[in-house]
């Protein structure tokens, strides 16, 4: 169950939001939505992938685990990288379209929405959200530029991937593993970028990629995919669940 209201400085001056990671704040997830705009600091640390979605389209996602419900990035000292995935970051934070008055020509305006009942969220322990004086605090300027982020990165995605789509670049991968204990694992339903056919993209559609963006982005997932090793070694190193 949520508990989201739009966030004030007058009913929420004294909330608190702990930014720390751990699995009780639901970040014991081996795979998490990531955006194209952030694909060149993931690329440092995280293999990327595409999935489709329950309506049958593209996302895509960073490989955090092996197991199910595994971030192999998560260690008793928090979250273990150098850059920590947008929607995961965001917490108890959401952005909701506020529509303008009735007969006005305005624009709907994003708005913070914070969910109350979130784990993060309390009145005792974390991050201030206001100053005294009733300003946003550090915390909260840094979740608003946060959910910027994410709010782009839902409008860039489904161009991107339908520009992918159109050039046939997308194709399955098998994502699999055998650990040195001769267990298996096999990731189902991911899907790639076609190096081949990427390299072979030329004229007016290599100038779209690059004009766009895409093209970066698309060799950014490709770089990430020597990040599936570091999982593996990463999942060697974890020790054994008594």
């Amino acid at each position: 169950m949520t508990n989201k209201v739009l966030l004030n400085n007058v009913d929420h001056a004294d909330l608190r939001v702990i930014a720390r990671h751990g699995p009780e704040f639901g970040d014991g997830v081996n795979q998490v939505l990531v955006f194209p705009n952030e694909f060149e600091d993931l690329q440092r640390e995280y293999p990327i992938f595409f999935r489709r979605d329950a309506n049958g389209a593209f996302q895509a996602v960073a490989l955090l685990g092996l197991d199910r419900d595994e971030n192999l990035f998560l260690g008793a000292d928090g979250w273990n990288a150098r850059y920590v995935p947008a929607a995961q970051q965001r917490g108890p934070f959401s952005i909701v379209l506020q529509p303008p008055r009735p007969g006005s020509a305005a624009e709907p305006e994003a708005m913070i929405h914070i969910d109350l009942d979130h784990p993060r969220v309390n009145r005792a322990e974390g991050e201030p959200l206001f100053l005294p004086a009733g300003g946003n605090a550090p915390y909260l300027q840094h979740v608003s530029r946060l959910l910027g982020t994410i709010y782009d990165g839902l409008e860039i995605g489904p161009p991107f991937f339908e520009t992918l789509d159109r050039l046939g670049l997308i194709e399955p991968v098998d994502v699999e593993a055998t650990l040195t204990d001769g267990k298996a694992y096999a990731i189902p339903g991911l899907f790639t970028i076609s190096e081949a056919r990427l390299a072979a993209v030329a004229g007016e559609d290599l100038e779209r990629l690059h004009g766009s963006g895409a093209l970066r982005a698309a060799y950014a997932v490709l770089s990430s995919l020597a990040n599936v090793s570091r999982l593996i070694d990463a999942k060697l190193r974890k020790p054994a669940a008594l």
